[in-house]
């Protein structure tokens, strides 16, 4: 068999390429943003001064930072581009078309697939970083006007979540974590029970899906599910 190189590429045999946010945020296995949390590889880059903050305010230097460094992938040898903030959905279609590989920004993306698994009494519960930010306009970008069947909670008045996640502190509990994602989870689903399936939003949440399973007995879908959904889509799980 003959190779041929690409030209300026210099790094060889990724799929998956994730933009990062700006942060100061331990990143432990199952996090979107370590690597070991995937049995392929994976090629990162970081949005420059590219904060959660900065997103929900729709700065303007956001998107020409996530172009730029989402081309800087694809000239790696990235196949599909993801990040590891869900309220990035706000640039999904200007970044699909600027990057011409498929885009996967958010978690999000996932919700009409939840949905449309689900008979139309059933609910998706959604644990997100900040529930005053995933609003109807954001949930609009993908086409979910009726907001009836979400039961969306955030976590940013958990002490433990907002001090790693929100404040980043550069310290992160991970037991204390685990229990404020557990709790809520918890008592979501006991205060609605026509929820049947839960999303976690946030990429610092996948490392407690399984924790999440096991309190409340329903499919739990997170950052790290899609990925390796659109991972196996081009390599097959074998």
């Amino acid at each position: 068999m003959i190779y041929h190189a690409k030209q300026g590429q210099v790094n060889y045999g990724y799929t998956i390429g994730i933009l990062m946010l700006d942060t100061n945020v331990p990143r432990i296995l199952g996090d979107v943003g370590n690597a070991a949390s995937y049995s392929y590889p994976i090629i990162y880059r970081t949005l420059e001064k590219v904060t959660a903050q900065k997103i929900t305010n729709k700065d303007e230097m956001v998107l020409p930072e996530i172009i730029n460094r989402g081309k800087e992938l694809i000239q790696n040898g990235a196949k599909a581009i993801t990040a590891d903030c869900g309220f990035l959905l706000c640039y999904q279609n200007e970044i699909r078309q600027a990057l011409k590989v498929p885009v996967f920004l958010s978690s999000l993306l996932q919700l009409p697939f939840l949905l449309h698994m689900l008979n139309e009494t059933e609910k998706v519960g959604i644990i997100t970083a900040d529930s005053t930010s995933l609003n109807k306009n954001l949930l609009s970008e993908i086409k979910i006007y009726d907001t009836q069947r979400l039961h969306i909670k955030g976590l940013q008045n958990m002490p433990f979540f907002y001090d790693a996640c929100i404040n980043e502190s550069g310290l992160l509990n991970d037991e204390g974590i685990k229990q404020e994602v557990i709790s809520l989870a918890t008592k979501m689903v006991h205060d609605d029970p026509q929820i049947k399936t839960i999303l976690l939003e946030c990429s610092f949440l996948p490392p407690y899906t399984n924790a999440v399973k096991d309190a409340v007995q329903l499919p739990v879908f997170d950052y790290k599910t899609m990925i390796d959904y659109v991972y196996h889509s081009f390599q097959g799980p074998f």
